[in-house]
């Protein structure tokens, strides 16, 4: 998984090409010149000449090249900008889009789930977010782990006189961030969030991040007070509630893969590193952390990509940069994985595994191929799987893939293009034809949408309004296309 330079500095924001120059017409008609008198010689020829004075063949023939639109489509993340050219988004086919600051770019964050209830829509939209920052290599005392509010996302203007969907002042709001902060020394690799049910009636359960980092330990937080300090005004965060509640310092070399499990409410974690190993930590009855000191082996490179499985207790895959994905039991006394599948000839970076149909799994790799393989087909290691989709749209590496969390169709797809595409796999790929889009080469049917983000590196569905989507980059983008809304 490459980093982004933070100190690198910053162009200005991009924009698509130019359209086409429109002609320019001369509508005051003058009288014929002699010189046209040779190529119309009779009244018939004149009417059959046609509207603009060419033939009809000619100006169909003219027509039908215009609609060979291949060679002059503009694609976000593939095509060159010329200088002084930028980008703007088509605000038409957003629902919500906002961007959001912070004083550090973060390569890694993660939505944390609410008490304002599923399936909302209405507007202004609240959300919740825990990210880690990369600061300037100089600087790397100024990292922070930054619990966030995003509050005030309204939704864009369409002028609708007759939108009966919330006060139009509120959905005019402007966007606020609110964020508490926790000091580190360094800089956030991966951060997920696992949340322990509250066992009393009406309260908030506790809310626990694990952060990996570029010194290679991996730190354990309580954010319930953060997240509390929102909405109750005054609180102070104390220095001990910033202290870590347990640090794992089984790593001896730095990673990017953290999976807590879904399955086990009390905490379960599996992280690994660029050395190939894969540790797994569990909290006990009292509250306190044990790491297992016997390390899962059998990758022979860093792994990139930790994923648990979804339904079975004891399962979880790994990606590394050895092309592999590798399916393991915890329960195994050799700690040796139980297939291997070589999926790439370059780094696997990043996986999925669907919440919704448990036996599917996305993944991405360095040279910007993603796909989806059925998992009943791995019934042992075998060196040519063949992948259910596999699309190579994306030029550079995806760094990050998610399926929506209700709809096992669509998925979420960010890459080092700097774009995030968005991907409907109920299309089906029928023939050869169907590999282009509206005449567009290698463009396929599959791919609802392409939304522009600088220095990409996660994307994350909001799992309680629908269609909701947070990446992050250069900053933060918080949006919601028509393409998908639910």
């Amino acid at each position: 998984m490459s980093k982004r330079t933070a100190d690198a500095e910053h162009d200005a924001p991009l924009k698509g090409g130019e359209r086409p120059e429109k002609m320019d017409i001369d509508h005051e008609m003058g009288e014929f010149e002699d010189e046209f008198e040779d190529e119309f010689e009779s009244e018939d020829e004149i009417l059959e000449a046609g509207v603009d004075g060419r033939p009809d063949a000619e100006r169909e023939a003219e027509e039908k090249d215009a609609m060979e639109v291949d060679q002059g489509t503009f694609i976000v993340g593939r095509n060159k900008l010329e200088p002084g050219q930028t980008l703007a988004p088509d605000l038409t086919t957003y629902e919500m889009l906002h961007n959001l600051s912070t004083p550090w770019p973060c390569l890694s964050f993660d939505i944390i789930k609410d008490g304002l209830g599923d399936g909302r829509k209405a507007y202004p939209a609240t959300m919740y977010t825990v990210a880690g920052t990369q600061a300037e290599s100089s600087k790397t005392g100024d990292n922070q782990i930054m619990v966030m509010k995003f509050s005030g996302l309204s939704r864009m203007d369409r002028g609708d006189s007759d939108d009966e969907s919330g006060d139009e002042d509120d959905e005019d709001s402007d966007p606020i961030l609110e964020s508490k902060t926790i000091p580190l020394k360094s800089t956030t690799n991966r951060i997920r969030s696992h949340q322990i049910p509250s066992q009393e009636p009406g309260r908030p359960g506790t809310t626990l991040t694990a952060t990996m980092t570029e010194s290679s330990d991996v730190y354990i937080h309580d954010i319930t007070p953060h997240l509390a300090s929102f909405d109750n005004p005054g609180t102070t965060i104390t220095a001990q509630q910033n202290k870590p509640i347990s640090t794992i310092r089984a790593h001896k070399a730095e990673g990017y893969a953290v999976d807590w499990s879904p399955l086990v409410p009390g905490g379960k974690l599996l992280t690994g590193d660029n050395d190939g190993k894969i540790y797994v930590t569990t909290r006990t009855d009292g509250g306190g952390w044990v790491t297992d000191n016997r390390p899962f082996l059998g990758h022979t490179s860093s792994v990139e990509e930790i994923q648990w499985s979804p339904s079975e207790l004891s399962v979880f895959t790994s990606a590394s940069s050895d092309g592999t994905i590798r399916v393991w039991d915890v329960r195994s006394k050799s700690r040796k994985p139980a297939i291997t599948m070589q999926v790439s000839n370059v780094d696997v970076n990043v996986m999925s595994w669907s919440r919704k149909t448990t036996h599917l799994l996305a993944s991405g790799d360095d040279n910007g191929v993603w796909g989806v393989w059925d998992l009943r087909q791995w019934k042992e290691s075998s060196n040519k799987p063949q992948p259910i989709a596999s699309f190579n749209f994306h030029k550079e590496q995806i760094t990050s893939v998610e399926w929506h969390p209700n709809d096992d169709s669509v998925v979420a797809v960010a890459a080092a293009d700097n774009t995030v595409t968005l991907w409907d796999l109920a299309v089906e790929l029928d023939d050869e034809e169907s590999k282009d889009t509206a005449g567009v080469k290698d463009v396929p049917p599959q791919l609802l949408f392409v939304h522009y983000l600088k220095d990409v590196k996660e994307v994350h569905w909001h799992p309680q309004i629908g269609g909701s989507l947070v990446a992050t980059g250069e900053e933060f983008s918080v949006f919601k296309t028509i393409s998908v809304s639910n």
